[in-house]
């Protein structure tokens, strides 16, 4: 599976200038949504990620929303309860749904893509009162330039080297490249 090109085929890698979530500006966008709206590639992917662990988690644990189907599709191939984290009115990231983990339960956190690591951390942080064994942190696409993530090491199926820059000192807004703001976090 080629999936950089099924990437770009179905737009779920884009060119441009782009306002990311973390407040960089970048010259690549990933919108893992458009490839996994596909259920044949978002099984495929789910298949091919959980083929990077050699441990079978108790449980998946995604972040809502962008880690939902990804997630679901890696807890599917593992063949384990899949959780979802969500914001609560505060902002902070939670199990809600009654969803908890019971204590030492080894966990695999699934997102779709990890750029600075910012919600993947949120999730973790989420989890400690349940004390679970975090084994690790897998992605479709990791942009963080990262192999580890704190203590935590990353899967990923594709890295993609994407140039971010500080809004102060972005070649793309001195050339006067319109800025898109294409993800969901406000």
């Amino acid at each position: 599976m080629d999936i950089v090109n099924l990437m770009k085929e179905t737009n779920a890698l884009l060119t441009g200038h782009f306002l990311l979530s973390s407040g960089l500006h970048s010259d690549t966008y990933i919108q893992c949504a458009q490839i996994l709206k596909y259920p044949q590639y978002a099984e495929a992917l789910g298949k091919e990620l959980s083929k990077m662990f050699n441990v079978v988690p108790d449980y998946i644990v995604s972040p809502a929303l962008g880690g939902i189907i990804i997630g679901y599709e890696v807890a599917k191939a593992f063949n384990v309860p899949f959780l979802f984290t969500e914001r609560n009115k505060e902002g902070v990231m939670e199990l809600r749904r009654n969803f908890f983990i019971e204590k030492n339960k080894k966990v695999i956190i699934i997102e779709d893509v990890i750029t600075t690591g910012k919600s993947t951390l949120e999730v973790v942080e989420s989890l400690k009162k349940y004390n679970p064994d975090i084994v690790g942190l897998g992605c479709i696409v990791n942009r963080s330039k990262k192999e580890h993530l704190e203590n935590y090491p990353i899967k990923s199926l594709i890295e993609i080297d994407a140039k971010t820059y500080e809004p102060d000192n972005c070649p793309l807004c001195k050339e006067n490249i319109p800025v898109v703001k294409p993800g969901s976090r406000k």
